[in-house]
């Protein structure tokens, strides 16, 4: 995990193959994750009204999923590419955060070349 301090806004950047990526809502608001294999996307923290990024870049041929945290417009997650060197960039606000779950509404632009 790298942190970089850009414009008083922080990046995380992470490189995972297979396995479930956690975002930290509270550390950073773009974040850049490098996926391989199959890989699973959710979140911890955060404060409402938040409004966050996530670059998605493939390493090979990868599956790209979303925790139920994630609520996109047509109610499934999209269908990501899955090329390697595939790029797509997913934005969402924070709607709730606490015991009734977190919601994070969530869009979805694929496959930039």
């Amino acid at each position: 995990l790298h942190r970089v301090d850009r414009r008083q806004r922080q990046m995380c950047i992470r490189d995972r193959s297979g396995i479930v990526t956690t975002l930290n809502l509270t550390a950073a608001q773009d974040h850049k994750v490098t996926a391989s294999g199959i890989t699973t996307i959710t979140v911890s923290g955060g404060t409402e009204a938040d409004s966050h990024t996530v670059r998605i870049i493939n390493s090979g041929i990868t599956t790209v999923g979303f925790s139920t945290f994630f609520l996109f417009p047509s109610g499934s997650a999209p269908s990501l590419p899955t090329a390697s060197g595939a790029i797509s960039l997913i934005s969402f606000t924070v709607n709730r955060v606490g015991a009734g779950g977190t919601q994070l509404l969530a869009g979805a632009s694929l496959n930039f070349s």
